[in-house]
């Protein structure tokens, strides 16, 4: 459960005083920590995990065949109340964790909210909600609403008048202007959960949102904050949100994601563009992403690729709200195979059958990396990432940071790549 004693401004806002933090032992023992472990088939599956049987009939109806690593490990621990820190890599199922966990838990009474997750960007959010409805399938008496900015703030107040949700999904902005107005009213949450928390957490402007919200709840509430990537300083902020947490941390080693084929090639940045009609030409696949480091960028590849007749969409911060809404939805939904993005939708954003990436820019940052990688190869499943690697130092150092870090061997791209190696049967 969260800690008793609210979150203070001034122990909490910066984070730059050197407060030592009680050590908090993992829940996973040695053995579930084994680098390169991905459990398809499990020795227990979600039957196993005692679950109500509308979950297991939504579940079921998902095709979900067994639990994965990440949610073997997570769930026993969310659905008894626990305080869970998580860490898995990209594409392992962290977002049913919480989803299964807090439905479980959940008995919804009129009028009131229960469960509140925070997330970054808007289409994630828009994505988590999704999950809730699907996961609730069964459990008609269950109500979600997702709230984030772009949208005109009185239809979501109109939208608490009319029907009040028992699941809160949002983006920490709109949802703090809810609350603020008295919209939307936290007394009874009982599940405070964060999605890509790291990302969450980094920007103060964004943490002290998180944290005013937080003290709307109440102090007796489960705590839940879920991330691809978690270094010690952003486990230890995590850990101030919490009391006694249960971290659990799988393969937190080597991020790398089995079944994904990764590669890069070394070219000048004016042999970008031929390279890439070469690759989309000859290679097989069911969805790409392509991701750029500029708006501008994504605005003009994607130009490009629509003039030479790829089926192309372009997804980016400049977009009015309902317009990202309706592309990520068209690419969702197979209308487009090929996407051109900026890192908005580099993290948590599940496309399943998105099975190329190819990073036409270096990310920036060598954490980016698996966040934009992972949009392929998600849940175990084949495929294949590409990096165009350009002559400048920024580049090769990133490319070294990756590989250094996840313990990780990115070759360079052979002449001739075999589809059975990224394609699933």
């Amino acid at each position: 459960m969260a800690a008793n004693d609210p979150l203070m401004d001034d122990d909490l806002v910066d984070y730059e005083d050197d407060a030592v933090l009680n050590e908090v032992a993992p829940a996973a023992d040695e053995e579930s920590n084994k680098a390169g472990d991905y459990v398809g088939i499990h020795s227990s599956g979600f039957r196993d995990l005692l679950l109500k049987p509308e979950l297991i009939h939504a579940i079921v109806d998902c095709g979900f065949e067994a639990p994965s690593e990440v949610q073997h490990q997570c769930i026993p621990q969310a659905i008894l109340g626990s305080d869970v820190i998580c860490q898995a890599k990209s594409g392992m199922g962290k977002t049913a964790v919480f989803v299964i966990a807090s439905l479980q838990q959940l008995e919804p009474v009129d009028g009131e909210t229960h469960v509140i997750v925070l997330c970054h960007a808007r289409e994630l959010a828009f994505q988590i909600a999704h999950e809730y409805e699907r996961f609730s399938k069964y459990m008609p008496a269950v109500k979600t609403a997702v709230f984030y900015g772009g949208v005109p703030i009185k239809t979501h107040r109109d939208q608490l008048k009319n029907e009040y949700p028992h699941v809160v999904v949002g983006t920490p902005g709109r949802t703090l202007q809810l609350v603020r107005e008295n919209a939307l009213k936290l007394a009874n949450v009982r599940h405070f959960i964060v999605d890509e928390c790291d990302r969450v957490l980094e920007s103060l402007d964004m943490r002290r949102d998180i944290q005013e919200i937080f003290r709307a709840t109440p102090h007796d509430k489960q705590v839940m904050m879920f991330s691809a990537t978690l270094d010690e300083e952003m486990s230890a902020i995590c850990e101030k949100f919490m009391n006694d947490p249960m971290k659990i941390l799988i393969n937190s080693s080597k991020l790398t994601l089995h079944g994904l084929q990764q590669h890069y090639i070394k070219l000048a940045e004016e042999e970008k563009n031929r390279k890439l009609n070469n690759l989309l030409d000859a290679l097989q696949f069911n969805q790409v992403v392509i991701f750029v480091n500029k708006v501008s960028r994504a605005k003009a590849l994607n130009k490009l690729l629509v003039e030479y007749s790829f089926p192309s969409i372009c997804i980016h911060s400049a977009l009015r709200q309902d317009e990202r809404i309706a592309r990520y939805k068209s690419f969702k939904d197979f209308n487009h195979r090929i996407l051109v993005a900026t890192d908005l939708f580099g993290r948590g954003i599940d496309i399943e059958r998105v099975n190329i990436v190819i990073n036409y820019d270096m990310p920036t940052d060598h954490m980016q990396y698996l966040h934009r990688v992972g949009r392929a190869g998600r849940f175990g499943t084949k495929g294949l990432a590409i990096s165009f690697v350009t002559g400048n130092a920024e580049d090769a150092d990133i490319l070294e940071k990756v590989q250094s870090h996840f313990e990780v061997n990115i070759t360079e791209l052979p002449d001739v790549v075999d589809s059975a190696s990224y394609m699933n049967n």
